[in-house]
Order: structure tokens, then C-alpha cells, then sequence
């Protein structure tokens, strides 16, 4: 059967005319016609007296028109395009459905409980009101509805609300189950909550709670999450929540909602159909989203324990995850477990707060994230940033760096290395073992558990120190001595970080060297409690002192947790002296829209993803209140077509503007920029760049390098070819081994002092924009900014593609590598993993390598 679209009229006529004949396979063969004319919609007003006069045939005839449907099914399983199978099986899914109407004739039921199965996979339902008929008629005749398909209505109600529907109503009806099976921690919900109430019923006896047709407690537990309708309940939700917990059993709540959280981001436990426009795909259901969040505000609830803060800190990032054309799945749920987090008791809470401060980018959360740690500081009396140094525990360390867990007569050493914690078990008998003893994971299950946790916790909370740390250049943070002591550098966590930092004591340099504070002629500061400490910063440092302090740490081999002494600083140039108002420094680059706006908001940067439409855009922004200012990055999208997201960002000037200036936007593809205006908004006025603190346009143009150097096409090997249409061969060529930006010559000359240490550093030479590498086929020349290698004697392309980044800014940690003074910069570790293959290029088996080398 293949359908073609033909006027309603003449397919109605066809149809009438069959329906006067009486002949079955008339019918049949004309009611494919007419469903296509009305799209499949049999509501249609034009079609009723058409639709009466089926329905008005004898049982018999219905009957044989329903077999010969299940002919025309029959027939569509030889092989043929794949989309016409599916139209046409549809159609008759849908045709079978409205003939059958009124009575479950035999020869459609198989084909019925194949429509339903079918419905049962889609993430909503694309004919709505063929679904609607359908269940309806399901529902009448008394027959249960599969819990998938009572899934796929909800989901297909909430995509169109608010407006009236059929489906709307239906959706409302049908309270079972619970929740929308097919996630895992639905699923289990579902499972305990049926159990653990059968469970209670049978505890009761017979004719009461449960047993008496009410629901039963963990039931009504559920209900009531339902109930919640904002991230921050009210007392009267919170009460009912109470006594609801008490009747379960508090810890009993505790484990079981921790374990259900848990869950939560878990592969569906049911594979769906998404939308054409990928929906569904991986997404939490929307309709258990209000059950969800009003689990993690249940929590807090419970007695404490450290894994509540856990999987609420987990449940955050889960929820926040991005949906393409959708964006964060579920920010109500994200925004609940925050609050959740701030009402928990001890420190636990706390310190998942702080940890989220420094990922979480969404404005929303952000915002709650700040509210929480803001009402817990007036709480105590604090300021917001005392609050998150207090938020950090010593994750059982007694002295910086260490820790020493005993499970009866065996023990485990925890030494913090970098961002990561090293591990090391001794057995019984006090000998090193690679993994904890038998006894330990027999006898001490549960504590093994939880100490393994706090380890994970506590790299989490590395990573986020570090990164917090680093914001304190801008934040101009400061302390009194002793309370720096003992709130940073003698803190058993935060000290592991600052102990090689490089610290502004009363004036004077100084950094943590053989045990004790000491400046650069060796002598160690004994200054007041009261005496000011800040982060060095190279900016505005006489250059020999700063060429010191480099040689210093490399000499004591301190690995600093991001870059200070070898800071890049950026001064004013001629050209920006010129321009006075604006830098063009880093302009006509082509930058990859998407990881830039990840790397932008890891930075602390607000900017908004820009689609080819009819819109602008306010320029990428970042806020600095503590000096008054707003740095604004124009960029403008490139190669897309009309309605999408514009894959690639070319970016222009960087500007300052007081904080509370008007702000500006960008057309759309266009290019042109300017304020938002209005009635008595006058013009802004770009700060002068001389006027600007040296420190805060050496740190904003050092974010917009970063930008540059991770998000450009320039430095991706596989756009050699220069992407779409080629379009972008020359800048790729220019990028990619052309000037190199002041991160790139600063790489250079810590190259150049590191080779006489690297074990191919007899083979190395770094000769102006490159690092050149010897090896026994061919001499290669590795560029310092992008990484891209050339080889001799032709300066032939070799395309090397490096691992996956580790991170949203494209940094790599410790691997246990050659020493480098500090971490974070990948490229620079990429530079030096080609180096080490191509030195020793005859032991490179990797067939895309050994082709381009000439070998086979």
C-alpha cells in the first residue's frame, strides 16, 4: 500500500462511494486516501459525516474492514524504505484503531497491543490524536494501561501545555504509576516504594493502613514530594515532610532516598524514540522532575551524614547537564538540591557548596549557590568569602598533605600530590601492599566505603581550592597573618596548595621553602598577626625578581597548582597606546562557539550562545566590582545557516566599561555593535586602557589568550583542509604557525630552560616560533602556540592528534611526566608528548603517523 496526498474532497468522495457499494476492499483501498487528506486527525470536522458513516456499518462489516487493515500490515513487512513502513503502518495503526471503535474485534487486537507496545518506546507522541482514541478506547473496555505508554502521555501533555488537549485531561487521569518508569532511580523508587508499603501493611494486619485502601506511608512520602512547587519548601510542606519521615523511620528514609538520588543520571533503563530534534535522548523524564526535587528537599529532613551532601552535590551537576536545544535538563531540581545542601547540619553541606562555587556556570544555580553561602556567612557573622575558606574540612588530615586511616591492625598513608590524592596501604604486618588487605575489605566493608568517598571528595575539593585561589588576583583578597595561617597555609587541605604559592607578607615576597616561610635571600619573615598577606603577582614586579622566584622553584622543584611565577603578563603595546580605547590584540580569530562559551563561564566570564536569527547579543562580559569595571570581548557568529547556532565566533576588540555603563550588543552575523539605548541613556564611554589597573588588563587579556589558544580552529590538526568550504585554509595556516601571542613565546622560554633537564633534550632546540625535534627519519618543527608539527626538508604538514582534554579549559594535571613548574597549561604538555614520540620516530607504530612518515 503506498499513499499519495490528494484533495479532501476528492478522497472523501472516493471513500462515500466505496461505503455505498458495501464492498470491503473498496473501503479498504479508500480509506488510506482520506486519512492522509486529514493528516490522520479523524477529529476534523470536515470528516465526520464520513467517520459517521463508517462507524454506522454492521459489526460484520467493521469487522472484515479491521481484517483487511491487518492484510494491508501483513504485506508491509517485505523489504522497502524504511520511512514508508513507518508512515504507512501509522496509518494503519491509527485506521484500525477508529474502524475497531466501540468493540475489540479479534482480528485487531494483535495490532492494538502492537500500536500501544510501539507508543510505549516514543518520547512523546507524535499523532496525538490517534493516542488519545486509542487509550481512551483501552481505558473504556476496562483493559490496563502499560505503564511505558501512561509514561509516554505524560510526557507528550507536559510538551504542549499550556494549551488545551485531550491528551492534557487524559494525562491527568491516569495517577498510576507513581512515577514514569524507564529511569533507573524511578525504577527503584517504584520497586522499594511497592515493597517497603507491603511491608508496613503487613506489619499492620489485615484491615488497616494500607490494607485498608489507603495509600501506604512511603507512598504518601512520595505524594508529598510532589507537592513541592519552589526550591525553597514551606514550613507548612516541610512539617507534613517531617512527620511523614518519622512514620517510615528517619534513617530508614535516609538510606533509601540516598540510594534513589544516587541513581539519578543513570543509562535509562528503557530505550526511547527522541524527536527529530533530539529530545529524549538521555533526558530525565519531565514528569518526575517535581518528585525529584522534592526528594533532595526531603533529605535534609533526615539525620546527617556525609553521603546526603554527596549525592546532593552529585544530583546538582546531573541536573545541570546540557540538552542540545534545550540547555540545562532540570535547573528547578539543581536549584532544590542547593538548598538542600545549605540546610543541612555540619560541614558537609558546606563544603559541597563551596566545591560547586567553582564549577557551576548556570546563572540560575549560580545565583542560588550565592544566596546560600551569603545567608550562612550573616549567620555567623562573616563575609562570603570567610565562609567558603570555612567551608573546606581536613578531610581527616592532621598536617598538610597527609593522612594516616587505620582498619584494626592494617593502614592506609593518603599523600595529596597536585590535585590528586596517592594512596598507600600497609598490611597487618606493616608491609606496603598495592590494595587494602583482605581483612580490611571483609571486616571493615562499611568504613572502606566511606573512607574511599572522602578521598574522592577530597580531589574534588583540591581542584576546586586551586581554582578558587586563582580567582584571588581579581577578587583582591585579603588577610591578616594569622588568620592567613591559619585558615591557608597551615590548613591541611587549602595548605597543600598555598605552601607553593609565592605570598605578599607585609610588603615582603616570600613562599614555603625547606620547611618554612622564606623570601628569596633565604631569610624567613617574622611579621605581626595583623600584618596584611596577599597572592604575589608578577605584574608591575621588577623582572629580575621575577626571573628569581622562577629559578628558585625550579631549582626546589615546586610544582605550583596554576601559574604565578611564570604568569603571563600582558603590557601595554604601541599599537594599544594608539587605539586607546580598545585592543585589538586579539582580534580576526576563528573560535569554536560552543567550547568557547563552556571555557568563558568556567573563567568567570557571562556570555550568551548566538543563533542565526534576527537578534543581538550582549558582547561576552566579565564583572569586576572590586575595581568598578566590566571588560566586554566582541565576537560575531560565522557559517551558519539561518535558525542555527552559529558554529564558529569570530572575535574582535576588547573593551572596559565602568560596571554600571549600558550595555552592548552585536547583531547577529552582522558585526555591528552598540549600546542598549533608551529614554536618558546616554552613550558609554570606554575606559582608557592606561587607565586601567596593569593587573586587570594583564589578567582579562590573559582570559581572552586562553580563549584564543583553546578554542581556536587554528590549533585543531584535523582542520587542515580549513573546515567548511575551505573557507578558513588561510587563517588556519596563519594561526598555526604563524606569530606566536605572549602565552606561546612564554612557553617557548620555559622550554628552552627546561630541555638540558628532559631526557630528549639533546635532540631539541627551540629556534623562534618553534620547538625543532631531531629524530632519525626527519627533523621536525613542533609550533610553540598550536602545537602543529612541519617536517623537513619541505616543511610537509604531519598531523598528530592528541588525546582528549581533561578539562572545560583544555588543562591537563599531573601524569608523571617530566617536572614542569606548574600545572594547567596542555598545550604545553601536548608540545612535549610530540616531542618525545617524533624523537624516537622509528619506534612509532601507529599506521596515521608511519604513512605520513613514509613508512608502510
Amino acid at each position: 500500500m503506498t499513499t499519495t496526498t490528494e484533495p479532501f474532497e476528492p478522497a472523501a468522495a472516493r471513500l462515500l462511494d466505496a461505503l455505498e457499494t458495501g464492498h470491503v476492499d473498496e473501503i479498504v483501498g479508500a480509506l488510506p486516501g482520506i486519512d492522509a487528506a486529514i493528516g490522520g486527525d479523524w477529529s476534523d470536522g470536515r470528516v465526520q459525516p464520513v467517520r459517521e458513516r463508517l462507524l454506522g456499518l454492521h459489526r460484520n462489516t467493521r469487522t472484515a474492514l479491521v481484517a483487511g487493515l491487518v492484510q494491508w500490515t501483513l504485506m508491509l513487512w517485505r523489504p522497502v524504505e524504511i520511512d514508508r513502513i513507518r508512515q504507512e503502518r501509522s496509518a494503519l495503526f491509527r485506521l484500525a484503531a477508529t474502524v475497531s471503535r466501540g468493540f475489540p474485534p479479534e482480528p485487531a487486537r494483535e495490532l492494538r497491543e502492537d500500536r500501544l507496545h510501539l507508543m510505549g518506546r516514543q518520547w512523546i507522541f507524535a499523532e496525538l490524536h490517534e493516542a488519545e482514541a486509542l487509550i481512551s478506547e483501552e481505558l473504556a473496555a476496562g483493559r490496563p494501561i502499560d505503564a511505558a505508554v501512561v509514561a509516554g502521555v505524560r510526557r507528550s501533555a507536559l510538551s504542549i501545555r499550556p494549551h488545551h488537549s485531550l491528551v492534557v485531561d487524559l494525562a491527568a487521569a491516569l495517577t498510576e504509576p507513581l512515577l514514569s518508569p524507564g529511569e533507573a532511580w524511578a525504577d527503584r523508587v517504584l520497586a522499594d516504594v511497592a515493597e517497603l508499603d507491603a511491608q508496613f501493611g503487613a506489619g499492620l494486619g489485615a484491615g488497616s493502613g494500607s490494607a485498608g485502601g489507603e495509600s501506604g506511608p512511603w507512598t504518601a512520602l512520595i505524594e508529598h514530594a510532589f507537592e513541592v512547587k519552589s526550591p525553597k519548601p514551606t514550613a507548612r510542606w516541610e512539617r507534613t515532610g517531617r512527620a511523614l519521615i518519622d512514620a517510615v523511620g528517619p534513617e530508614r528514609a535516609r538510606e533509601r532516598i540516598t540510594e534513589w538520588l544516587s541513581l539519578v543520571g543513570r543509562p535509562r533503563t528503557l530505550d526511547l524514540v527522541a524527536d527529530p530534534d533530539g529530545a529524549g535522548a538521555d533526558q530525565l523524564d519531565p514528569y518526575n522532575l517535581d518528585a525529584l526535587r522534592g526528594i533532595a528537599l526531603l533529605l535534609p529532613l533526615t539525620p546527617a551524614h556525609p553521603d546526603s551532601a554527596r549525592v546532593l552535590g552529585r544530583l546538582v551537576g546531573c541536573a545541570l547537564r546540557k540538552v542540545p536545544g534545550i540547555g540545562p535538563q532540570a535547573p528547578k531540581v539543581a536549584n532544590a538540591a542547593v538548598h538542600g545542601l545549605a540546610r543541612l547540619d555540619g560541614e558537609a553541606g558546606l563544603a559541597q557548596l563551596a566545591v560547586l562555587t567553582t564549577r557551576v556556570t548556570y546563572k540560575g544555580t549560580v545565583k542560588e549557590l550565592d544566596k546560600a553561602l551569603r545567608d550562612r556567612a550573616a549567620a555567623l557573622g562573616l563575609g562570603r568569602a570567610e565562609i567558603e575558606e570555612l567551608a573546606v574540612p581536613s578531610y581527616g588530615m592532621t598536617e598538610p598533605g597527609r593522612r594516616v586511616e587505620h582498619f584494626g591492625d592494617a593502614r592506609v598513608e593518603v599523600l595529596v600530590e597536585g590535585t590528586s590524592a596517592r594512596q598507600t596501604w600497609y598490611n597487618e604486618a606493616g608491609r606496603p601492599v598495592k590494595s587494602p588487605p583482605a581483612p580490611v575489605r571483609r571486616e571493615h566493608a562499611d568504613g572502606l566505603k566511606e573512607f574511599k568517598a572522602e578521598v574522592k571528595d577530597l580531589e574534588k575539593m583540591l581542584a576546586a581550592q586551586s581554582e578558587r585561589l586563582d580567582r584571588q588576583f581579581l577578587a583582591r583578597r585579603s588577610w591578616r597573618y594569622g588568620t592567613w595561617r591559619e585558615r591557608i597555609l597551615d590548613h591541611p587541605l587549602v595548605g597543600t596548595l598555598a605552601r607553593r604559592l609565592i605570598w605578599t607578607v607585609d610588603g615582603t615576597a616570600c613562599a614555603w621553602l625547606d620547611g618554612a616561610l622564606r623570601t628569596l635571600t633565604g631569610d624567613g619573615p617574622a611579621p605581626a598577626d595583623d600584618a596584611p598577606v596577599e597572592l604575589w603577582h608578577p605584574a608591575g614586579r621588577p623582572t629580575e625578581d621575577v626571573l628569581a622566584w622562577r629559578d628558585l622553584l625550579e631549582r626546589h622543584q615546586v610544582v605550583q597548582p596554576f601559574k604565578q611565577a611564570h604568569r603571563e603578563v600582558y603590557l601595554l603595546t604601541p599599537a594599544e597606546e594608539r587605539t586607546r580605547v580598545y585592543s585589538n590584540r586579539f582580534a580576526a580569530h576563528v573560535l569554536r562557539q560552543h567550547r568557547f562559551h563552556a571555557l568563558a563561564a568556567v573563567r568567570g566570564w557571562h556570555s550568551n550562545l548566538q543563533y542565526a536569527v534576527d537578534n543581538s547579543y550582549p558582547a561576552p562580559k566579565r564583572l569586576l566590582p572590586e575595581w568598578g569595571l566590566r571588560a566586554e570581548f566582541r565576537v560575531n557568529g560565522m557559517d551558519a545557516d539561518w535558525g542555527e547556532v552559529f558554529p564558529h565566533l569570530g572575535t574582535d576588540q576588547v573593551r572596559f566599561y565602568p560596571i554600571d555603563a549600558p550595555e552592548n550588543l552585536t547583531q547577529a552575523g552582522s558585526g555591528r555593535f552598540g549600546p542598549v539605548m533608551g529614554p536618558g541613556v546616554v552613550t558609554p564611554e570606554p575606559v582608557p586602557l592606561a587607565e586601567v589597573p596593569p593587573l586587570v588588563l594583564s589578567e582579562v587579556l590573559r582570559d581572552v589568550d586562553l580563549f584564543v589558544g583553546v578554542c581556536s580552529v587554528g590549533n585543531d590538526p584535523t582542520w587542515s583542509d580549513g573546515g567548511p568550504e575551505g573557507r578558513h585554509r588561510d587563517y588556519w595556516q596563519a594561526y598555526g604557525f604563524g606569530e606566536l601571542s605572549q602565552s606561546a613565546r612564554e612557553r617557548g622560554e620555559l622550554l628552552a630552560r627546561l630541555l638540558p633537564r628532559l631526557a630528549v633534550g639533546e635532540r631539541c632546540t627551540v629556534e623562534g616560533r618553534f620547538l625543532e625535534v631531531r629524530g632519525e627519519l626527519h627533523t621536525y618543527r613542533i609550533h610553540l602556540g598550536s602545537g602543529n608539527v612541519l617536517m623537513a626538508p619541505d616543511d610537509r604538514y604531519l598531523c598528530i592528534v592528541p588525546a582528549p582534554e581533561d578539562s572545560a579549559d583544555g588543562s591537563a594535571g599531573s601524569s608523571g611526566g617530566p617536572y614542569l613548574p606548574f600545572e594547567g597549561d596542555r598545550m604545553l604538555a601536548v608540545i612535549l608528548s610530540k616531542a618525545v614520540l617524533l624523537a624516537d620516530d622509528t619506534a612509532i607504530t601507529d599506521p596515521a603517523i608511519t604513512g605520513q612518515l613514509g613508512q608502510r
